[in-house]
């Protein structure tokens, strides 16, 4: 489980998160919707310790995550970061098994389980065919897929997503936001699942259909928590967006919102 606790962040003097309190437990997938500049991306980096926080607590279950070194706190959760520049004549394979560096012992040498934990990963994206490219010969979306591949070679009981499906077509935004559902929800045969998966997320109809619950984030602060249907109400999303929506049933996804934008006011 992941418990946020009052986390505030300032860059300057300039507040952007003001008391956040989230949990994602493990099982499940939490998106974090809101407009831009709401401070989704800001959570996500303060959670994973790329920017340092003002005020209040991120935990797991056992562990005080603020007062652990970056390589232990990558033994607790991998990142999925927004477009990154990546080393550009790194292999994908080379990029893949980074996602390995929190376990290798101190010479730096990559185990044969190690190797097996990123082939799974790659194989688990799509991307295993890529892996003799060069990632600065890959696409947009590919360069998404093997980030997400080299966050599941962390093997962490967290994950957390920043716009994961930006750069990717349609077919790949599905695939990886049913990843992200198969990785939360444990399956009782195989024992695999059971992330705890936080992903910040642009388009709100993919956050309805794939997300257990949903977080609305706006000018640094929750307004409402909940599922898709207590969430995305047409008042809610209208005051946070400054945009009129209708929100119906979905046709194919039994108790799944829609929302329509309506366009602007005229």
């Amino acid at each position: 489980m992941l418990k946020i606790e009052g986390l505030s962040v300032s860059y300057g003097q300039r507040r952007v998160l003001h008391g956040i309190s989230l949990e994602v437990n493990s099982g499940e997938v939490v998106a974090l919707i809101g407009p831009n500049g709401a401070g989704k991306s800001t959570l996500v980096r303060a959670v994973s310790g790329v920017i340092p926080v003002e005020g209040g607590s991120i935990r797991t279950n056992s562990s005080d995550l603020l007062s652990l070194s970056p390589m232990m706190r990558a033994r607790h959760l991998a990142v999925v970061p927004q477009a990154v520049s990546m080393p550009p004549a790194f292999t994908v394979w080379e990029t893949v098994l980074l996602g390995r560096t929190p376990y290798l012992n101190f010479l730096g040498q990559v185990s044969v389980k190690d190797e097996q934990i990123a082939r799974a990963a790659l194989a688990r994206v799509d991307a295993l065919d890529l892996s003799e490219r060069r990632v600065g010969e890959l696409s947009g979306g590919e360069q998404q897929r093997v980030l997400l591949a080299r966050a599941l070679a962390q093997s962490t009981p967290i994950l957390l997503m920043d716009e994961p499906t930006a750069h990717l077509d349609l077919q790949h935004q599905v695939a990886l936001m049913e990843m992200a559902q198969e990785l939360a929800h444990a399956d009782p045969l195989t024992g695999t699942g059971g992330l705890a998966v936080l992903a910040a997320l642009h388009d709100l109809n993919l956050a309805a259909r794939y997300a257990d619950r949903l977080a609305l984030l706006v000018s640094g602060e929750i307004k409402a928590q909940g599922t898709a249907q207590q969430v995305l109400s047409p008042e809610a999303i209208a005051a946070a967006y400054g945009l009129p929506v209708d929100v119906i049933p979905h046709p194919f996804a039994e108790d799944v919102p829609l929302v329509l934008p309506l366009g602007k006011p005229k």
